[in-house]
């Protein structure tokens, strides 16, 4: 298919998949054709197009004609510009005919905008009882700490290795996250795991937490024991990055008392002991992983594409999952 085609494809399954529900969404994109409708010319200047059909500012065609015809993908969790080389040097030296570097992780001018991608997280604190204002102040807070930490990054580097080696690139961030969360909410709702071994079980009769587990880096119970019982779980996939480091405390009073992540840092898992939550790290890179093969089941729908997989990623199809 298309490289424009593939990436508008693959906005539409993120829209499809959002926790906030399609409609939230497109009420997004409706606010955003109004706004655009008002910029200045130096407001224009820097405005991209693409925010007209894709509310995800860290996902972004980042190199390449979007007219490309694309078969085969280098895919990875992490595309530096040691990976885009990679990809350069297999098509040379072994023909392995790659269309597209595709990177999880966001680069380019979806790196430097990876903030905005937060307020999802507000939402979601919302669908299980924390107080709207309590979540926006809250987060509100956190994404300037983001924001503060990414404007110095070298965002263009692995995006210049690209387009001078003549390589389009692109990034599918929140929506592979969308994929994830919404599966592994769908699937606790469905089969209700009494307790976390029950819960870390589930986790592990996934393809790729299975292989992560043999790597030894599955599933990992960070807090509470296994025994502890469930309760109301929450999973906290997407949405850009960690949230906000002080929300435990009105997740425990909402209700909640399990919280399943990718990943956590040790300030947020203080404040999850102290609100005595119970924790569980899927893991990071299987989590990422799990996200983007539920997206590329949608999008081998009608037709089928070959891929390399490289930086933690490995292709799983839904048969084999």
């Amino acid at each position: 298919m298309k490289l424009e085609n593939f990436y508008k494809k693959a906005v539409a399954v993120g829209i499809a998949r959002d926790p906030r529900g399609p409609e939230a969404v497109q009420r997004i994109l409706d606010e955003e054709r109004a706004r655009s409708g008002k910029l200045t010319d130096d407001e224009r200047a820097v405005w991209e197009p693409d925010r007209l059909f894709n509310p995800y500012a860290d996902t972004r065609l980042l190199a390449g004609d979007p007219a490309t015809e694309v078969r085969t993908l280098i895919v990875g969790i992490d595309m530096d510009a040691a990976e885009v080389v990679l990809a350069h040097t297999l098509n040379r030296d072994r023909g392995a005919g790659i269309d597209l570097v595709v990177s999880h992780h966001p680069q380019g001018v979806a790196l430097a905008q990876l903030a905005e991608v937060m307020r999802v997280q507000s939402d979601m604190l919302v669908a299980h009882g924390v107080n709207i204002a309590v979540a926006e102040q809250l987060l509100d807070k956190r994404i300037s700490e983001v924001e503060r930490r990414v404007l110095p990054a070298n965002h263009n580097r692995a995006v210049d290795a690209a387009r001078l080696l003549g390589l389009p690139m692109m990034c599918l961030h929140t929506p592979a996250d969308n994929c994830v969360n919404t599966h592994l909410a769908g699937l606790f709702e469905k089969d209700k795991p009494s307790r976390l071994k029950d819960l870390v079980d589930l986790l592990k009769g996934i393809s790729e937490y299975r292989a992560a587990a043999g790597r030894m880096a599955g599933p990992k119970i960070v807090n509470g024991s296994e025994n502890a019982h469930c309760g109301r779980v929450s999973v906290e996939m997407t949405g850009g990055t960690e949230g906000a480091k002080t929300i435990y405390e009105s997740y425990a009073v909402s209700g909640v008392s399990t919280i399943v992540s990718m990943h956590i840092s040790e300030e947020a898992l203080e404040n999850a002991k102290k609100a005595h939550l119970n924790v569980v790290l899927a893991g990071h890179i299987s989590s990422d992983t799990l996200g983007l093969n539920l997206l590329f089941d949608e999008l081998e729908r009608e037709e089928r594409l070959e891929f390399v997989g490289v930086s933690g990623f490995a292709r799983t199809r839904a048969a084999d999952r």
